[in-house]
């Protein structure tokens, strides 16, 4: 059925629920799982009056959330290895988490991709954006979306 599975995680409680059952799901299909956590980059304030850190901790905001993202997808790793899923842990750089995934997904040649939704509608949905939408739109591939 699916050979390689991509999970969307960002270590949160909803996420968890979608990684549990891509694992499960990759354990039934003899699948390979791909892990995946998007670590943003530090936003660069271009307003006048606005703290700006130097580039030194820049570097140093954007490598402790890449080795607290790293810590996400290696305790996936773990969970999966614990059901003799086969895991392979990635993080990446994005601004846009919908892009990166769909970056990724190709990548890694998945053929299914899982993910989390908060399920957001009205105004909160047009005001926040809706990153499930943007993937869910344009994957070539099948998106499991769980609530």
């Amino acid at each position: 059925m699916y050979k390689r599975i991509l999970v969307a995680t960002d270590g949160s409680k909803l996420s968890k629920k979608a990684v549990s059952s891509a694992i499960d799901l990759a354990a039934v299909c003899g699948a390979e799982l791909v892990a995946l956590k998007v670590v943003p980059r530090y936003p660069q304030s271009y307003f006048e009056g606005g703290i700006a850190l130097q580039p030194s901790e820049v570097a140093e905001v954007e490598k402790r959330w890449a080795d607290e993202g790293q810590a996400v997808v290696d305790a996936v790793k773990k969970a999966a290895l614990a059901k003799g899923v086969t895991t392979k842990a990635v993080t990446v750089k994005s601004d846009v988490v919908s892009d990166a995934l769909l970056a990724a997904a190709k990548k890694h040649q998945c053929d299914l991709i899982v993910m989390a939704s908060h399920g957001r509608k009205g105004i909160k949905r047009l005001l926040l954006g809706s990153e499930t939408q943007h993937v869910l739109t344009h994957a070539a591939i099948p998106v499991l979306i769980l609530k």
